[in-house]
């Protein structure tokens, strides 16, 4: 019971700084033209009224991104440059890594965000050949 109350505190305090750094969703956002519009939405406060659909798009765009990349590589003339482990980390922990990436590299934050979601993602796992 101990161990579960310090994991889940540990959690909570871990969180912290992103809920800290998320400032209010708007409209705008929703355009995601870029990497910085991605990371409000993905980092949208449970209290922001726009809460749910920024969460539900912000994991919705990486995931459909993701899954065009899948289908484009795995077909015959595919080429991969992503390579995810086994076991796969969650798609909490895959959305956490990417918006602690994208803080970490303030440079990107006016790309367009699927070319920062593939910088990361390259980055983090890439195919050794």
């Amino acid at each position: 019971m101990k161990i579960r109350s310090i994991i889940l505190f540990l959690s909570v305090l871990l969180t912290l700084p992103v809920l800290a750094l998320a400032g209010p969703v708007t409209e705008n956002n929703f355009h995601t033209e870029t990497t910085e519009d991605l990371i409000n939405l993905c980092t949208a406060a449970p209290n922001d009224p726009l809460y749910k659909q920024a969460i539900s798009y912000c994991h919705g765009f990486l995931l459909g991104a993701y899954a065009y990349y899948q289908a484009e590589s795995d077909g015959p003339k595919g080429i991969k440059l992503v390579c995810i482990p086994d076991p796969k980390p969650t798609r909490n922990e895959g959305v956490q890594m990417f918006v602690e990436w994208a803080k970490a590299h303030p440079e990107y934050m006016k790309e367009k965000p699927v070319e920062a979601e593939f910088r990361f993602l390259i980055e983090k796992w890439p195919c050794k050949p």
